[in-house]
């Protein structure tokens, strides 16, 4: 019984410290990226219904930096979903965005440069705090 559980354990090692072949990296990587894609989403949702709850007035580029700093924080994945992932209601970019903010919200073209500075400095790894209001609940 001790030999075969030695034997076990042995060959365990060998294969755990054995290089793979490389489409078994590529998959692993790929998986990996979509998995911090959609954590990166998560992330990026979590971060926009807070902002809904707290109905903060002026908070909403803290909200716009911590979702964008938090998804690419996870890596490759995350940083893509910060990327394509935009305001509001997590759709893509596209001139829906702008059309939406300067249209329909009553926003305009510097609401939105503002928006999107908060976007990059959270997704470069800038502290989101930068952008917190003062009075914002501790919960966020």
């Amino acid at each position: 019984m001790r030999l075969w559980v030695c034997i076990a354990l042995l060959s365990l090692a060998l294969c755990a410290s054995a290089n793979r072949p490389a489409p078994y990296r590529a998959v692993v990587r790929a998986g990996q990226f979509v998995r911090d894609a959609a954590g990166g989403a998560r992330d990026m949702y979590r971060a926009y219904m807070d902002m809904r709850e707290a109905n903060y007035k002026g908070a909403d580029k803290y909200f716009h930096a911590r979702g964008n700093y938090d998804a690419a924080k996870r890596g490759p994945g995350g940083a893509w979903a910060a990327k394509v992932i935009r305001w509001p209601f997590l759709l893509p970019h596209s001139d829906g965005r702008e059309l939406w903010q300067s249209r329909v919200s009553g926003r305009g073209a510097e609401d939105t440069r503002a928006d999107q500075e908060a976007n990059a400095w959270g997704r470069s790894g800038g502290d989101p705090n930068r952008y917190r209001p003062p009075g914002l609940p501790k919960k966020y």
